[in-house]
């Protein structure tokens, strides 16, 4: 029972400790990025900080525009760059996620919409837009690159050193392959080391379920998610199910994305959108003379931003003032709207705003009462319009609002990122399970190949397990081409105006039917092509190999021949180079019997026996690899590597120039407030005593002069040029601080040395009555040692009065601890010195007793001596154990 229980205790102890985290100085991140705003979690196991929290930007705000600006040479992102969206509404580029691997057209038309007038042109090779900003030109997935490292670094602040370089980003679940590509091309060039593209909806779920347990009943939920563009309705099945964990059975938990439906045409900003053409009417009209502000970018970036925040008083009140200073002309504009007439503009977007979820429950053939909740996230679900008629379709007085609508899909894809990253691991588990939103078929085109089922193949269905791999093989002996498209015209992403989505040629196959062809084929030639749906949500053709099936008559040595007449051989089969073969089980057709050797002599002497063999037909396998060129073309085409090399520098130059901004302002800064702080200082009167007046006037003219300069022609001065100014000034400056500072910390020190002196003769004292056994000599050091430090110090002390306090001090407090620090290690040493050991005196016994004991020791021996030599001998006689045994088998 005692053993038991001890191993009992054991297992108890290293399941805990197995099942607590272990500190790491690792950690992750996730990106949820959206059109408007962007929200960065941080896992992070470094004691003393929460493992999972929302990392704030220098503003102190938890969320960030997803805006990026140039304005005077200089980069902006987030709040910086949303404080000129106004006057500069042309160098603010947002809705970048949206923009990204998007033909020109689509990009041109969402832009218009929008009322953005940005200077775009397209791209030749891809057909995409190309931003023309007063810094260069840049792709959609260039600036989205500049959020993801400004993402990086808040992640970094957050965490207080520790580098970040693997995340998890979200994206909505309407972005197709292409850009999803895109956003990892993104998150290349930024540095970042992309887990996997996470879906918003399951994010929702794994914050929704992580902390509650379903092994009493399952649940099915709808996330329903309006945020500031698109609009989406995700049926999520929570469940449990029962699994080993150190041997015993416990319970796991675990969701399952059934289905998602979406529009991405309707968010907040298309209600914005109707408060600004009816505000926007109404301007014209007050104004009249034919004037349309709509012409005017900057006076339709004033009354967006101030649209934006009337909006959300209406969320809280029953109506709203509005008021824009200088919107047009020098003109002021002032207006007021209700919630009624708010509601009245967006009538038909509250009906559309229901499709979502009405084709999810009529999909999934579930009824309202089947649903656990409908949980609400996303800032736009805050409108009380949109509540209400979610209350009326639902038959619910309440809604479910269990999540923080901005942040829970942050802080889920964050749990995912500790889930699947190699460094993290957290006690808390959610086992995922998400679909893929759309269906792909795969088409594949040649000469002689017919256009059937046989060719155009649906290979994934729409909510097929994320990740997955699955094969398809084609009978064909020539090169072909692989088309990847969506499965419908129903399920396209935005701006998507081809269900193809990606192209390969396939070659190497002709080659291979050529080369094999001399040979008995046993079966017509064949393709195997291996595709992979990537955790990410991107299908793509991974590889693919010739497989080539001959059938060969072979020698192989005869079965069943004795050691007599044969000798073992190894079968007759040639080896090609390159692919990889496998042999099948043969059928014996004709079993002749050969022997390579028949003369006398040979068959008299075995050892010179030729081998005797047979012919079998055996089948063989030939497995080739075939090339892979992707062929795609428009938006979805891969970056060449001289394109990406050339996006990297261009990011990269722009990191070290936003670097040395970074740096010129904090210089500038510092060189400000040094210049204010030292006049202060001056004019105090401790500094009457430690300098003179002419030494303070010189000193106060050379601020003066410095900073006349930053004022004027140090505004656009360089980083080098602030700290120049900034040394030259403490050059002059530092002394006089550093008397100052003396002023106290030189008699401090001396108070210190002189306690210690005390304390000294205390502890030596004590030696004299508890440790007798120190060496005279070593305590005679320490007296000494103290002696000196003491007459040095009353001679400085003596020198110090005599010397004037604008001079340089006579010592200093740094000396004085230098000293006492001396005088302490020589006091520790010797008050280390152990105890010495005492030493122990073995008696001696007499001579006499010595010599009888020695006389009667050899007579016992000489008595006991033949019987033990008997003994042994009788002993070596015997057997040995493993002696008898082989005796008895022989």
């Amino acid at each position: 029972m005692p053993a038991k229980n001890m191993l009992f205790h054991i297992g108890i102890f290293l399941s805990l400790f197995l099942l607590n985290p272990i500190p790491s100085q690792s950690a992750v991140s996730s990106i949820d990025l959206g059109s408007e705003w962007f929200k960065v979690a941080v896992v992070n196991l470094k004691p003393g900080q929460p493992p999972i929290s929302i990392a704030i930007n220098e503003m102190s705000k938890r969320k960030t525009p997803s805006l990026v600006a140039f304005h005077s040479g200089s980069r902006l992102i987030g709040e910086e760059a949303s404080g000129i969206v106004a006057r500069y509404p042309n160098k603010v580029y947002s809705h970048l996620r949206d923009l990204i691997s998007k033909p020109f057209s689509h990009v041109s038309k969402t832009l218009e919409s929008l009322y953005l007038t940005y200077d775009i042109s397209p791209e030749e090779s891809r057909n995409v837009a190309v931003f023309k900003t007063e810094n260069g030109n840049f792709t959609a997935e260039e600036l989205v690159a500049m959020l993801f490292k400004y993402a990086l670094g808040l992640a970094e602040a957050h965490t207080r050193g520790t580098p970040v370089k693997d995340a998890v980003v979200t994206v909505p679940p309407y972005m197709g392959v292409a850009e999803r590509k895109g956003l990892l091309v993104a998150a290349e060039l930024a540095g970042i080391n992309v887990l996997a593209l996470v879906n918003e909806h399951s994010g929702a779920a794994l914050q929704y379920g992580i902390d509650k347990d379903f092994s009493n009943g399952s649940r099915h939920v709808i996330f329903y998610d309006m945020g500031a563009g698109s609009t989406y309705a995700a049926l999520v099945y929570f469940s449990a199910y029962n699994t080993k964990e150190f041997g015993k059975t416990v319970s796991a938990n675990q969701f399952q994305v059934k289905d998602v439906r979406w529009n991405a045409e309707l968010g907040g900003e298309h209600m914005e959108l109707r408060l600004v053409e009816h505000f926007a009417d109404e301007f014209n009209k007050q104004v009249g003379n034919g004037v349309d502000i709509r012409k005017s970018p900057k006076a339709m970036a004033k009354l967006k931003k101030q649209v934006k925040r009337t909006k959300e008083i209406l969320s809280a009140n029953t109506a709203a003032p509005i008021s824009v200073e200088s919107i047009y002309d020098d003109r002021d504009f002032r207006s007021s709207i209700t919630r009624e007439k708010f509601e009245e503009l967006c009538a038909d977007l509250w009906e559309k705003a229901l499709v979502p979820l009405k084709e999810v429950l009529t999909h999934s053939g579930l009824k309202i009462e089947d649903i656990y909740a409908v949980e609400l996230i996303g800032g736009a679900t805050r409108v009380p319009k949109l509540q209400a008629k979610l209350q009326e379709f639902l038959g619910r007085k309440e809604l479910d609002r269990h999540l923080d609508s901005d942040e829970a899909i942050a802080l889920g894809a964050s749990l995912h990122a500790a889930n699947i990253s190699d460094g993290i691991k957290l006690n808390r588990k959610l086992g995922m399970i998400d679909g893929s939103p759309y269906g792909y078929v795969i088409e594949v085109d040649g000469a002689d190949l017919p256009k059937d089922e046989s060719t155009k193949q649906l290979t994934i269905p729409r909510m097929k397990k994320l990740p997955s791999k699955m094969f398809r093989s084609i009978v064909h002996k020539k090169d072909f081409e692989v088309s990847l498209a969506y499965e419908s015209d129903d399920f396209l992403p935005p701006g998507t105006t081809s269900r193809t989505f990606a192209q390969y040629a396939v070659s190497g196959l002709t080659d291979a039917s050529e080369k094999y062809a001399s040979r008995n084929l046993s079966a017509p030639v064949k393709a195997n092509l291996h595709f992979s749906l990537s955790r990410s949500g991107i299908f793509s053709l991974d590889r693919a190999d010739a497989v080539i099936e001959i059938t060969e008559w072979v020698e192989v040595p005869v079965k069943n021949l004795t050691v007599d007449n044969s000798t073992s051989a190894s079968a007759n089969t040639s080896t090609e180079s390159g692919p990889s073969t496998t042999e099948e089980s043969d059928e014996k057709l004709n079993p002749d019997i050969v022997n390579s050797n028949t003369s006398d002599s040979g068959a008299n002497d075995s050892s010179t026996i030729s081998p005797v063999t047979e012919k079998k037909l055996k089948k063989r396998t030939f497995r080739v690899p075939l090339k892979i060129d992707e062929k795609t073309a428009g938006p979805g085409a891969p970056l060449s590597k001289e394109s990406f090399s050339e996006a990297k520098s261009k990011l990269e130059a722009l990191d070290e120039k936003d670097e040395e901004r970074r740096r010129t302002a904090e210089l500038k800064n510092s060189l400000e407030g040094y210049i204010y702080d030292t006049r202060d200082k001056l004019e105090s009167g401790d500094f009457v005593t430690i300098s003179t007046s002419q030494e303070r006037q010189s000193f106060i003219q050379k601020l003066d002069e410095v900073q006349e300069w930053l004022y004027t022609d140090g505004e656009d001065a360089s980083a080098k040029q602030f700290q120049e100014h900034l040394d030259k000034l403490k050059a002059i400056g530092d002394p006089i601080f550093f008397r100052h500072k003396e002023l106290t910390a030189r008699p401090a020190a001396s108070d210190h040395a002189r306690k210690y002196l005390n304390e000294v003769q205390q502890i030596v004292r004590g030696w004299e009555t508890n440790k007798s056994w120190l060496p005279k000599g070593k305590i005679d050091e320490v007296l000494n040692e103290s002696e000196k430090v003491k007459n040095w110090l009353n001679q400085k002390e003596a020198e110090q009065k005599n010397t004037p306090g604008s001079d340089k001090p006579a010592f200093t407090s740094e000396e004085v601890y230098v000293k006492v620090f001396d005088l302490q290690d020589k006091v520790n040493k010797v008050n280390k010195i152990p105890k010495p050991k005492p030493k122990v005196e073995k008696p001696l016994k007499n001579e006499t007793e010595n010599s009888k004991e020695k006389a009667d020791t050899t007579k016992s021996s000489s008595e006991e001596g033949p019987s033990q030599k008997e003994e042994t001998a009788s002993e070596a006689e015997k057997p040995s154990a493993d002696e008898k045994s082989d005796h008895d088998e022989l």
